[in-house]
C-alpha cells in the first residue's frame, strides 16, 4: 500500500517508522532496566532523578526558547501538567513499581494493550473512524494480553493470574494511552519547548511520590550500577524516545503511531531473554504473535 503514496508521503511515513522503531527499542530496554534496577536504586529515586537529569540537559540549550514561550507555557500549564502526569510521572511510577513484582517479559508484552486503548480513545474522544481491520487488530492485541493473564491456559480464565505487578503495568498502559490520544491536540508550541515544559512538570509531580517513599523508609540512593541505569533511562527512554514519539505522532497521527507500540514486546522479550536470561514460555510467543499480527491488521486498516 505504500506504493500508492506520493514520494513525499512515503518519505514522511518512512521517517515516522524509523523514529517509532528506535522509540520502541528504547522502551523495550526500559523493561529490562526496571528489573535490573531492583536493589540498585529505589523506584521513586529513579523517577525523580531521571526527570531531574532530563530538565538539566534541556535547560542550557533551550533556556532562551523557554523564556520566549513563557507566556503560552503558563497559559497551558494545566494541560501540560496533566500530560506529564499521565505520560511521564504516572506511567514511570507504576512502571518501576511493577518491576519489583513481575518479569521484564510480562512488562513488555503487557504494553501490547496500549495500541487498542489508543485506537478506542481516538475513536471515542477524537471522532476518528475505525475500520473493521483495525478493530480486529485491536481484538488480537487484547487476546494477547489475555494469554499472559491465563498463562496460555483457557482453564485459568476463572482464576486470572494477573499479579500486582501485571495490574500496575496495565494501569501504566492506560495512562500512556490517554497521553498518546491527547498528544495530537497539544498547544501550538515547538516540540522541544512543549517537551521541556512536560519534563519540568514531571519532575515537580514526582516529588510527592519521592517524599512518600522517604517517609515510609523505602528510599535508598543509587549504587554505582544504579547511577548508570538511571543515566541510561534519562537519556534513552525519558529524553530521546519521547522526542522521537512526539515527532512520529506529528507525522502520522496518534492512532497509527500508537499501533507501533506493539513492537515494544518484541524488543523487550528479546532483551529480557538475552540480557537477563528470563524464561520465555509458549504463551509469551502467543502474546507476541497476536500483538504483531495486530500491528499488521490495524495498519492495513488505517491505510486502506
Amino acid at each position: 500500500m505504500i506504493a500508492h503514496l506520493s514520494r513525499t508521503s512515503r518519505a514522511v511515513y518512512g521517517n515516522a517508522i524509523l523514529l517509532l522503531v528506535l522509540t520502541t527499542a528504547l522502551w523495550g530496554l526500559n523493561g529490562v532496566v526496571s528489573r535490573t534496577a531492583v536493589g540498585e536504586i529505589s523506584p521513586m529515586s529513579m523517577v525523580t532523578l531521571r526527570w531531574l537529569v532530563v530538565c538539566a540537559l534541556l535547560w542550557l540549550p533551550l533556556r532562551v526558547e523557554m523564556r520566549k514561550y513563557a507566556a503560552p507555557l503558563r497559559a497551558h500549564w494545566r494541560f501540560i501538567a496533566l500530560m506529564a502526569l499521565c505520560g511521564f510521572t504516572g506511567f514511570t511510577v507504576l512502571f518501576y513499581l511493577a518491576g519489583a513484582w513481575t518479569s521484564a517479559v510480562n512488562m513488555t508484552l503487557l504494553q501490547s494493550s496500549i495500541p487498542p486503548m489508543v485506537l478506542a480513545g481516538a475513536a471515542i474522544f477524537k471522532g476518528m473512524r475505525v475500520s473493521l481491520r483495525q478493530i480486529f487488530g485491536m481484538a488480537l492485541a487484547i487476546v494477547g494480553v489475555g494469554a499472559i493473564a491465563t498463562r496460555g491456559e483457557l482453564a485459568n480464565l476463572g482464576t486470572l493470574a494477573f499479579n500486582v505487578g501485571d495490574l500496575m503495568m496495565l494501569a501504566a498502559c492506560v495512562l500512556y494511552a490517554a497521553y498518546t490520544v491527547a498528544l495530537r491536540g497539544r498547544p501550538p508550541l515547538p516540540a522541544l519547548v512543549f517537551f521541556s515544559g512536560m519534563a519540568l512538570a514531571a519532575f515537580a509531580l514526582s516529588l510527592p511520590f519521592l517524599a512518600t517513599e522517604m517517609v515510609t523508609g523505602h528510599t535508598f540512593w543509587p549504587t554505582p550500577k544504579g547511577w548508570w541505569l538511571m543515566i541510561f533511562v534519562a537519556l534513552g527512554p525519558s529524553l530521546a524516545s519521547q522526542v522521537f514519539f512526539m515527532r512520529a505522532v506529528e507525522l502520522i497521527g496518534p492512532s497509527r503511531a500508537g499501533v507501533f507500540s506493539n513492537l515494544t514486546p518484541l524488543f523487550g522479550a528479546l532483551f529480557a531473554i538475552s540480557l537477563l536470561g528470563e524464561p520465555f514460555h509458549f504463551y509469551h510467543a502467543e502474546a507476541l504473535a497476536l500483538g504483531l499480527g495486530g500491528i499488521a491488521l490495524a495498519e492495513s486498516g488505517a491505510r486502506s
